[in-house]
């Protein structure tokens, strides 16, 4: 019984390596970057992992700060237009208007070819 048990583990393990290991959507680099301090941006870009299926992101821009107002609420800017590059890897954001002083998050939400939806936000602040 124990051989064959001895067996099974092995064939398992076989099998398991012979599939590549399941890597899910991320940001790998951000304009501007993760906790940045910049100055007034017109645009914002996102670089992901791998291809997104665009028909499942999802992009929001969300001032959650702002000097002089401790109880500031999340407010969602509007002004942008999306434009996806690098084979549906790179999402630029054009902004109308450059961001005003304060914090901003850029959530996001997506699939990748697996269809496994993930979600994430980058986070900087406008001086």
């Amino acid at each position: 019984m124990k051989a064959s048990y001895s067996a099974l583990i092995a064939a398992a393990l076989a099998c398991a390596a012979s599939f590549p290991a399941a890597a899910h959507t991320r940001v790998v680099a951000s304009t501007p970057a993760q906790g940045a301090h910049v100055a007034a941006p017109r645009t914002v870009s996102l670089s992901f992992s791998e291809p997104l299926l665009v028909p499942t992101a999802a992009i929001a821009v969300v001032m959650t700060a702002m000097p002089g107002m401790p109880d500031h609420g999340d407010m969602f800017i509007r002004n942008f237009t999306q434009t996806w590059s690098d084979n549906n890897r790179k999402l630029t954001l054009t902004l109308r208007k450059p961001l005003q002083t304060g914090t901003y998050d850029v959530r996001w939400q997506a699939a990748g070819a697996d269809g496994h939806r993930m979600s994430g936000k980058v986070t900087f602040t406008v001086k």
